[in-house]
């Protein structure tokens, strides 16, 4: 188990947030083809665009659990221009660091978490900066765009 840190297993073997919210605001699913994982992440949003619950159900790695466990605690309590900021890197950066073959994992919580704000503002009239150029019927097997890590 020398590839992952101490939070990355932690995350891993002790999911936080993961499970279903009942009605939730928003839901958004993302998926990779290349590599099997699948992510649905939920949110409730307060009147004051605070996010006040997420929830994740994973289907995938040991990464890809880990980066939806942390993607939730990111976003908890943050308003949705915060989350909205929060990139697959700062997801990364919060696990101590993720092998880079499993870089994609943590884009996959952030395209997740995005796919479920747009739901959130669709079903509300909203529009948020952060959501602008975001097509949430882009393929789910972009991975060929995962960013270097530095």
């Amino acid at each position: 188990m020398g590839l992952y840190n101490d939070t990355v297993m932690d995350n891993f073997m002790n999911p936080k947030n993961m499970g279903e919210i009942e009605n939730p605001d928003g839901v958004g699913v993302y998926g990779s083809p290349v590599c099997g994982d699948m992510m649905q992440m939920q949110i409730s949003v307060d009147e004051n665009d605070v996010i006040t619950d997420c929830k994740f159900k994973t289907f995938g790695c040991g990464s890809a659990i880990a980066s939806s466990s942390m993607a939730t605690q990111m976003i908890i309590g943050k308003t949705v221009d915060e989350a909205l900021a929060i990139t697959n890197k700062d997801v990364v950066n919060e696990l101590g660091g993720l092998p880079p073959v499993k870089i994609h994992c943590s884009v996959l919580a952030d395209t997740a978490i995005k796919r479920a704000i747009y739901n959130y503002a669709e079903k509300n009239g909203k529009t948020y900066k952060g959501l602008e150029g975001f097509d949430p019927n882009a393929d789910d097997d972009d991975d060929d765009e995962i960013p270097e890590e530095e």
